[in-house]
């Protein structure tokens, strides 16, 4: 394993803590709900959906979180402003954890941060996301909320490489400074079947250069995969299993890891990986983890 030689900066967001050096902090597990196509959904447009259902998707990742000691957020989808609200809520009765507000269009989700801000959530909504290519009101929205928590998506159209999404983490840095955002969280972005590869080296190197933390959905390597669809399931979760481990193992903070449905199947694999890393970094560097629940005490008790 490696250490950074600048300094971690390490985030409190609402009782999950992410950053630091590699082995310090669990990986940060977050799953989608209420995404275009989630069958618990009913009505996409008025927000209706199987609450029972719902709930306990919900509770099975915090059952998750609790084996393994790797923190679960919600990333909360809506493609309308009404339903994107109802969403919210839910949530946020459900669970203490923090959420992602995300939304399939700018306006959405500026919806869904103007309703966060009334009713007084805050300090547990992570706006997702910033984007280069983003709309002014976007930011004035964020800024006027209070929001301080944000994922910084380093997409790079015009040259999807680890270069390209190296260029555009200042500009991104400075968009979120400008919203008042006091923790950015960098997505490394999966643009192409093999990117774990390159989205796990861009972690590596925002780390070094900017020590802010950074992860990727490096399960959208496989989801998008033509062979996805012939897949058995045991391949698929190890296949899976092995674009999460790559990105960990070059530094990876957190993990959009697809629906919340998969959160049984893949947080022991990624708490197994994080108390691998763990364990290196003691042997090597003396770093031990900074939380008694961190899962190389977690799993190895």
């Amino acid at each position: 394993m490696f250490k950074f030689e600048k300094e971690q900066k390490v985030f409190d967001l609402n009782g999950v803590m992410i950053g630091g050096q590699p082995g310090q902090y669990p990986t940060v597990m977050i799953g989608s709900i209420f995404f275009h196509g989630d069958k618990i959904v009913t009505d996409e447009k008025q927000g209706r959906f199987n609450k029972t259902t719902a709930e306990g998707l919900i509770k099975q990742a915090e059952e998750a979180s609790d084996k393994t000691g790797n923190p679960s957020i919600i990333d909360v989808v809506g493609a309308w402003p009404e339903a994107l609200a109802k969403y919210i809520d839910f949530v946020a009765d459900i669970t203490d954890a923090p959420f992602l507000i995300d939304g399939t269009t700018s306006e959405v989700r500026v919806a869904g941060v103007r309703h966060v801000k009334e009713v007084g959530l805050t300090n547990r909504a992570i706006y997702n996301t910033i984007m280069p290519e983003h709309k002014q009101d976007e930011i004035n929205t964020l800024k006027e909320s209070g929001i301080e928590s944000a994922v910084l998506l380093a997409f790079n159209p015009r040259m999807p490489t680890l270069t390209g999404r190296l260029d555009v983490i200042d500009e991104l840095i400075n968009t979120a400074n400008e919203a008042g955002i006091k923790n950015p969280l960098v997505d490394t972005a999966i643009l192409d079947i093999p990117d774990p590869g390159p989205a796990g080296k861009a972690i590596y190197q925002v780390k070094k250069q900017y020590g802010i933390p950074a992860g990727c959905g490096a399960h959208n390597a496989i989801d998008r995969w033509h062979e996805r669809k012939k897949l058995e399931k045991a391949k698929y979760l190890i296949s899976s299993a092995v674009a999460f481990t790559t990105t960990i193992t070059m530094g990876a903070d957190f993990l959009l890891y697809g629906p919340l449905s998969n959160a049984p199947q893949f947080f022991p694999t990624v708490g197994l990986a994080d108390a691998y890393v763990a364990y290196s970094m003691m042997q090597e560097y003396g770093i031990k983890p900074a939380v008694n629940n961190h899962p190389l005490r977690k799993i190895f008790t």
